[in-house]
């Protein structure tokens, strides 16, 4: 067996390897490969976790250095990286997102089938590249619009692998916070937020006024506007609640801040649109990890200058604008009816963009051979180190958890809880 790419020191502890694939002419994918620490006598004995974030058009950067990779952001050691038991492999995707480039904004995708298209061709070359990983079993973990993409991803691995393009052992797949019934999670903000306190009856008939137009819009078929009008959605919400977090509703906001978003929304709507899709932490941390990856990391990495983290983002999320608030209800139904794959959903119930209510709603809605197991089903407490984390349904290949103390970012909010589910899923060959 050949080995075409070969473990070195990058940025931060471990073992790294990282670079492009070109998965169109013109089309540069970025991924990072952190091998596992732990002591093991190959790191294929542990198994490939990839990662993919959202937006569409947010870096799979983030994830590494604010929610699961080995360093924070300030440069600290994370005590519950993944990377302690399992290899972790980051992409930024759909082209044009953080470290990925298009030689033309022509080339970006517009939908969830051209993104799985892409991966699918990633991965291709990666394992070419990695031939060491093809008997280590895969899992597919992504987050938010991370959660719409990997569902598609997966079921064009799973055909690819059986009809003999690719020989590997993908076993899972876990989204969390995933936009899978974008219309669902907008539908469920007003009576999430009146229920928290943060609106009274006036503040809930304004935001349902505006989710409901959403869904009106959706219905008529009228996608990209149906994009803007749940940007309009939100700055009803910032308005009403003034200032919120929509990825954990617990967190403080500055007043300030709250008063300049809202001069945003009136100033040019849709650029706030973007910047909220696009921006999955305050304006400081978010220029924070820019600073970090366009000046350590990617002198680190030498990474060319042809990639400028993040200078494309925007431009991914407008090229994506007529496909976001499509449902991928149906990608989740064919990896129930039609693969082996295990398939689980993570929700934090402090979430508003992708609130739990939202997820139970389109969850009870699939259309597949257990759902009437699933819909029967006990729900459990998790509780691994005695207090409890959260909640898990189980039927079949179908598995639903519930974080406690967590909001967008199941992850970082609640590592213990995400360390149950991937010991679980992913496991270790020993276990």
């Amino acid at each position: 067996m050949q080995h075409l790419a070969v473990p070195r020191d990058g940025y931060g502890p471990g073992k790294q390897d990282w670079g492009f694939v070109e998965v169109r002419k013109g089309a540069h994918m970025f991924w990072w490969l952190y091998y596992t620490t732990a002591e093991v006598e190959q790191f294929t004995d542990r198994p490939l976790l990839i990662w993919l974030q959202g937006g569409p058009g947010a870096s799979s950067m983030y994830g590494n250095f604010e929610e699961l990779g080995p360093l924070t952001l300030e440069g600290e050691p994370r005590n519950h990286t993944w990377v302690k038991n399992y290899n972790v492999l980051f992409i930024d995707n759909p082209v044009g997102t953080g470290f990925s480039y298009v030689e033309n904004t022509s080339l970006l995708t517009k939908d969830n089938a051209q993104i799985a298209d892409d991966l699918l061709t990633f991965t291709k070359e990666f394992y070419r590249l990695n031939p060491e990983f093809m008997t280590t079993p895969l899992h597919i973990y992504a987050e938010s619009y991370g959660g719409k993409m990997a569902p598609e991803f997966a079921w064009v691995l799973d055909k690819a692998i059986k009809n003999g393009e690719l020989d590997i052992q993908l076993e899972s797949i876990g989204i969390v916070a995933p936009w899978v019934s974008p219309i669902d999670s907008v539908l469920s903000w007003g009576e999430f937020l009146l229920n928290m306190g943060f609106v009274d009856t006036k503040g809930y008939r304004e935001i349902q006024a505006a989710a409901i137009q959403t869904e009106h819009t959706l219905n008529e078929g009228r996608y990209e506007d149906a994009t803007w009008q749940w940007g309009r959605t939100e700055e009803v919400i910032v308005r009403e609640t003034l200032g919120i977090d929509f990825y954990n509703v617990l967190f403080a906001q500055d007043f300030r801040a709250t008063q300049s978003r809202l001069a945003m929304f009136a100033k040019d709507m849709k650029q706030a649109t973007l910047e909220s899709a696009v921006r999955l932490a305050t304006e400081d941390r978010d220029q924070m990890l820019e600073d970090l990856m366009r000046g350590p990391v990617a002198s680190t990495l030498q990474l060319p200058e042809e990639s400028v983290y993040n200078r494309q983002g925007g431009a991914v999320f407008q090229s994506m604008a007529g496909d976001f608030m499509k449902p991928a209800m149906h990608v989740m139904e064919l990896l129930l009816n039609s693969t082996s794959l295990e398939v689980a959903v993570i929700t934090g119930q402090l979430d508003l963009i992708v609130a739990t209510a939202g997820n139970v709603v389109w969850l009870e809605k699939l259309q597949w051979e257990g759902r009437n197991g699933y819909l029967a089903a006990p729900r459990n407490g998790i509780g691994p180190l005695g207090t409890l984390e959260g909640y898990e349904k189980t039927f079949g290949r179908l598995h639903m958890y519930w974080a406690l103390r967590a909001g967008h970012m199941v992850p970082a909010d609640n590592p213990v809880l995400m360390d149950y589910i991937l010991k679980k899923h992913a496991g270790f060959p020993e276990d």
